[in-house]
């Protein structure tokens, strides 16, 4: 019997470390649902533009979809995050599955038959960020109990590596193929198909309770949700390295996506001289390489110093930015565009894995739907900026200061928020357990911190 377990001790431990997760049954279908998912939004990506031009439209139209998504997404986020914490979270990304499925092929259908207008697309957007705004804290919640703590940073890793390699890449691809051959609307068919594979796949993962006492009081549940939603406020402010991480990463985006997203195709034409495909390459470039970052990471143990090592990651990783202003060769843009996806994605899996870990169970849906609300409420405002600050010091200098000042914050966060201290305090470094090959929720950590008593943030 002793040798049994050795042997089976054997074969967990030569499973690579980034794939041992899939060793779970219910994580594998968790995670063919997130791939499924992931498709349909590479596809929707790529099908909702032609479809616009297909129908007459142009950039107006686009721009008024797309805002009604992000409206939708804006809306939700934290009520998102607050019903994670209330209802199984496999319910909740089973009707996100249904729901984005019913509304995609509805104007799929509208599509084929000749009879779409850009208001159904816009109506089906904000649908599609409403739910989003539910999903990602959903999924967020749900995974710690699916996959053992010790296993978090690799699942956390094959969603960074899923995520641009499918929404990205395989997605768009699949949706250029099928437009090719048929049409925009049987590309939106076939998005609306991968939310019914993803549904199936949910279905196929078991009923987990929820890591949190039911609810008590008599009020009215709208007011309860606001009240959960004003909690998950509170536990950020009172808690540093949560309050010093989040605001460094508001800056972040604030000071990076706009550039990346806005100057850089500009750029790419009227400093190198290059098309659409040298920004493709770029594009692709930063995608691999949050691929290849998230599987790394993924690969290793959690480093002792997470917090110091995230952040440093976030900050060091937008050095590479500053080569934007400084060269006209595409190559050189790309091998910096792979460099900040991999620093960056690699900084993601930790901060996903440190969030199921660190943040009491009954308050995760919370804290990453705040998360997620960072990154949509600074995006738009940043890509509004971007354009002015361009025209108005140039772009050397743009890229100058989105190169060099997530760093210096970076710092300046990790000191002011006392993280190295406090990731000694909370070592998640522990030894893995080659036993813990199980199916379903794993114990809470006895090393999970308490919620914090209230106390000066980034004191």
């Amino acid at each position: 019997m002793r040798n049994g377990n050795r042997t089976a001790r054997s074969k967990i431990m030569a499973t690579p470390r980034a794939l041992r997760p899939l060793r779970n049954p219910a994580y594998r279908w968790l995670a063919a649902a997130l791939v499924a998912s992931m498709v349909g939004a590479g596809i929707w990506m790529v099908a909702l533009v032609w479809q616009i031009v297909a129908i007459g439209g142009g950039a107006a139209e686009l721009s008024l979809v797309a805002g009604a998504s992000a409206i939708g997404m804006l809306l939700t986020t934290l009520l998102g995050g607050a019903l994670a914490d209330r209802i199984p979270q496999r319910r909740i990304l089973i009707t996100v599955e249904v729901v984005r499925a019913a509304s995609v092929g509805a104007v799929a259908l509208l599509a084929l038959a000749g009879s779409l207008d850009v208001w159904h697309l816009a109506v089906v957007a904000f649908v599609g960020g409403v739910m989003a705004g539910l999903y990602y804290p959903a999924y967020s919640a749900l995974l710690p109990s699916v996959v053992p703590e010790d296993e978090l940073l690799a699942a956390n890793g094959f969603e960074g590596m899923a995520r641009p390699v499918l929404m990205q890449a395989g997605g768009p691809a699949l949706a250029s193929a099928l437009i090719a051959i048929t049409s925009p609307g049987a590309a939106l068919a076939v998005a609306a198909l991968t939310g019914v594979v993803a549904a199936v796949c949910l279905r196929r993962v078991p009923e987990l309770p929820l890591r949190r006492e039911p609810a008590g009081g008599t009020g009215h549940p709208a007011v309860a949700l606001l009240v959960d939603v004003r909690d998950g406020f509170a536990y950020m402010v009172r808690t540093p390295w949560l309050l010093g991480t989040l605001s460094f990463a508001s800056l972040l985006i604030l000071i990076i996506m706009g550039p990346f997203e806005v100057l850089v195709p500009f750029v790419i034409k009227d400093v190198a001289g290059a098309g659409p495909e040298g920004h493709a390459l770029v594009l692709a470039a930063f995608g691999i390489g949050g691929a290849v970052g998230s599987m790394v990471v993924a690969s290793l143990k959690l480093p002792r110093r997470y917090l110091t090592v995230m952040n440093l990651l976030w900050g060091l990783g937008c050095l590479p930015l500053l080569v934007f202003g400084l060269t006209d060769q595409v190559w050189v843009m790309a091998f910096a565009a792979f460099a900040v996806g991999a620093a960056f994605n690699g900084g993601v899996v930790i901060w996903g894995t440190l969030l199921q870990r660190r943040v009491p169970p009954e308050m995760l849906g919370r804290v990453s739907s705040l998360d997620f609300f960072v990154s949509l409420a600074f995006m738009p405002v940043s890509m509004a900026f971007a354009g002015p600050a361009g025209e108005l010091v140039g772009l050397p200098v743009v890229f100058l200061i989105a190169g060099i000042a997530p760093l210096v914050i970076g710092v300046v966060a990790i000191v002011a928020a006392r993280m190295r201290r406090d990731e000694l305090a909370h070592p998640l470094d522990v030894a893995e357990s080659p036993e813990s090959d199980t199916i379903g929720a794993s114990p809470v950590s006895p090393e999970r911190e308490p919620e914090p008593a209230p106390e000066p943030a980034l004191a």
